[in-house]
């Protein structure tokens, strides 16, 4: 029987445990041109214990970016800027994959560049409000996608990938969950298009496909992993048919021989169930634990077989030497919403790496 804190191989990437840590946005990238500084090294280094780091979410293109001072990885600055955090990681014997995230109709145009505006599968707006150095602001009517468009994207999200590994990053996760441009051509309400782009499940699901065969083509399989987030109505999301629609989209991923599949679980164990039987690679589970953050019970579902690897967040920002915590049964340092996000905050360094 497997533990949490036994080695793994994730094609080919020596895991050193079975705990990685979430994706979570930081907005904290206050360099030139959307650019990590040097306490984004800090930041990761800390936590480099883990057996897997995913990163915050990074704009694979200009439009890409919904949330002020998120990072990219679509200019050789953003390159150069995100080595000595790759650097940090390594030198500490981690392995870190950087999520690639297209936020889509998610965003506003104070956000972007040059009189851009969001994009997205139809010009449907989302309900709801996104942050700004302005202050709330309603989201606006995106503008739709059209078939080149959706290629360059595609293309966007492969060139990014490329810029991933040239930074130093182990591989890439592609970011198909919260309500963000793949998982708004899933969504029904997002995406209304006729094409084949939409309507059916093959249409929804196609432009995850393409992207994570594109990413794929240009990296290797091995080094990829895709997110999703079934049911999860974050960002005003809608889903029809939802066990149909990801047993459909995990069926078209598989052949793609990706390194894992990343699953934001909704109450639905079952599902998890499906979805981990179905897929034939590692299975990374950020278990449904609302509204309690994910703890060390959610170790024992490793034991269990339910998943080959269980991913924490908010416990990570509060405790950046978390696998040491887990494995002693604590203390736990609480997580303080002020560590979320930029800002005055300083979630970087408010915490020893040891106790």
């Amino acid at each position: 029987m497997s533990t949490a804190f036994d080695p793994f191989d994730l094609a080919g990437a020596k895991l050193a445990n079975r705990i990685a840590m979430a994706p979570m946005t930081r907005s904290r990238a206050y360099g030139p041109g959307a650019t990590p500084t040097s306490e984004t090294a800090v930041y990761y280094g800390q936590r480099a214990s883990a057996g897997l780091i995913v990163t915050e979410g990074i704009q694979p293109n200009v439009i890409g970016q919904g949330y002020p001072d998120t990072p990219g990885l679509h200019s050789p600055d953003q390159v150069a800027a995100w080595r000595p955090v790759t650097q940090a990681v390594h030198e500490r014997g981690g392995v870190i994959f950087a999520q690639l995230m297209h936020t889509g109709r998610i965003g506003h145009p104070s956000l972007l560049p040059d009189g851009l505006v969001p994009v997205g599968p139809s010009a449907v707006a989302a309900q709801g409000q996104v942050f700004t150095h302005e202050g709330p602001k309603d989201f606006v009517v995106p503008r739709e996608l059209g078939e080149q468009e959706i290629a360059q994207t595609i293309a966007d999200f492969a060139a990014a990938a490329r810029n991933a590994i040239a930074a130093g990053f182990d591989g890439v996760e592609i970011h198909g969950a919260n309500g963000y441009l793949i998982h708004q051509f899933l969504s029904a309400n997002a995406n209304q298009r006729t094409d084949g782009w939409g309507g059916s499940i093959e249409g929804r699901i196609r432009l995850g496909v393409e992207v994570a065969a594109a990413v794929a083509d240009a990296i290797g399989g091995e080094r990829v992993g895709f997110r999703i987030s079934p049911g999860n109505p974050y960002n005003n999301m809608a889903e029809e048919n939802v066990a149909e629609l990801y047993g459909a989209l995990v069926a078209r991923l598989a052949p793609l021989d990706l390194a894992y599949l990343h699953l934001m679980e909704d109450p639905d164990r079952d599902l998890t169930r499906q979805l981990r039987q179905a897929w034939p690679a590692a299975f990374v589970l950020n278990p449904f634990t609302h509204p309690q953050f994910t703890g060390h019970d959610a170790l024992a579902l490793v034991e269990e077989g339910l998943a080959d690897l269980i991913a924490f967040g908010a416990l990570f920002l509060a405790n950046p030497d978390l696998p040491h915590r887990l494995a002693q049964g604590g203390p736990f340092n609480t997580p303080d919403a002020a560590t979320f996000y930029g800002g005055d905050a300083r979630g970087y360094t408010d915490y020893p790496t040891l106790d």
